[in-house]
């Protein structure tokens, strides 16, 4: 049974008033405020850093390998998201999985459309190579539309022939960028986050002239043969269910190792509420895991959980 935590989460989703006259700067400040109700552990070392003309930010937990990284691609529609949105989670990650974590702060839309996140997500993974760090002990993962980015990062690389990394972790990934998958009805009344005709607007920002089907925009549709490992985290209420599940049958028909985990009654991206949720951090320490027996980065300790 869920935590009763999470009924209190979302009630506070619901109780936001729904408009679709809302700015899209109006939606960046409101998503940097609610950043501030999950502030960093004090712990945690932030170290900005100019990755080939992107602003980013290395997260490190104590302990953590400074010789094993996980590439994180934030979420939020690629119009929403930043640096401080995501640096607590960044900071979870990386007390998790015993790595530093790379937060990058890849351009949005409308103001840089479809390919410029893809275009970002690729040139951070290369900077991380360029730093000498061994593409076996590297992990792209994001949340949202960062884990659809995530998929067309790897999709992209491949293509281009670079070494890929050691696994891929996709949580709540947006994947179908048209909303053709059933549980967008199926669950509209339970997801309190996601729901279609916002997200068909949001994808329409991004994609510009581009085919909404097209493999970087819409990876669901994309040749997944050759990818690495892969973990798929997805809460069953969720309008992106199909995304995850669709996702996960057309890698593992492509020969991918995949790792599905459907997480019951859990919402979108449950684990940005790690601070007061605990199937939040429950489902971080499970990515840890799971990452640590990928790239062999060393256990740490759990140390402080948040200021």
């Amino acid at each position: 049974m869920p935590s009763p935590q999470l009924q209190t989460i979302i009630q506070m989703l619901k109780s936001v008033p729904a408009r679709d006259d809302v700015p899209i700067a109006e939606i960046r400040a409101g998503f940097e405020q609610l950043a501030t109700f999950f502030p960093t552990a004090a712990d945690v070392k932030c170290e900005r850093v100019d990755v080939d003309g992107i602003p980013a930010e290395w997260v490190a937990a104590p302990g953590a390998s400074g010789d094993h990284a996980v590439l994180w691609l934030h979420g939020g529609g690629y119009v929403l998201g930043s640096l401080n949105t995501h640096r607590d989670l960044a900071a979870r990650v990386s007390r998790a999985t015993g790595a530093r974590t790379l937060l990058i702060d890849y351009r949005l839309a409308p103001e840089h459309i479809f390919p410029a996140a893809v275009e970002d997500a690729t040139k951070a993974y290369r900077w991380l190579l360029a730093q000498g760090i061994d593409p076996q002990r590297i992990v792209i993962a994001g949340d949202s539309a960062g884990g659809g980015l995530t998929v067309a990062t790897l999709v992209s690389l491949r293509d281009a022939g670079d070494p890929l990394p050691a696994a891929a972790v996709c949580v709540s990934p947006w994947t179908d960028l048209e909303g053709t998958g059933e549980s967008m009805a199926t669950k509209a009344d339970v997801d309190p986050m996601v729901q279609k005709e916002p997200l068909l607007k949001m994808a329409k920002v991004y994609a510009g002239e581009a085919d909404l089907r097209h493999p970087l925009v819409s990876p669901i549709y994309a040749d997944l043969s050759g990818l690495p490992p892969m973990l798929i985290h997805v809460g069953t209420a969720e309008t992106l269910l199909d995304d995850s599940t669709r996702l996960a049958q057309r890698a593992q028909a492509a020969g991918v190792e995949v790792t599905l985990e459907p997480w019951e009654e859990m919402i979108h991206v449950w684990h940005i509420f790690a601070a007061m949720l605990p199937e939040g951090q429950q489902a971080i320490d499970g990515i840890g895991r799971w990452v640590r027996g990928r790239i062999g980065s060393p256990a740490v300790s759990a140390g402080v959980a948040a200021v």
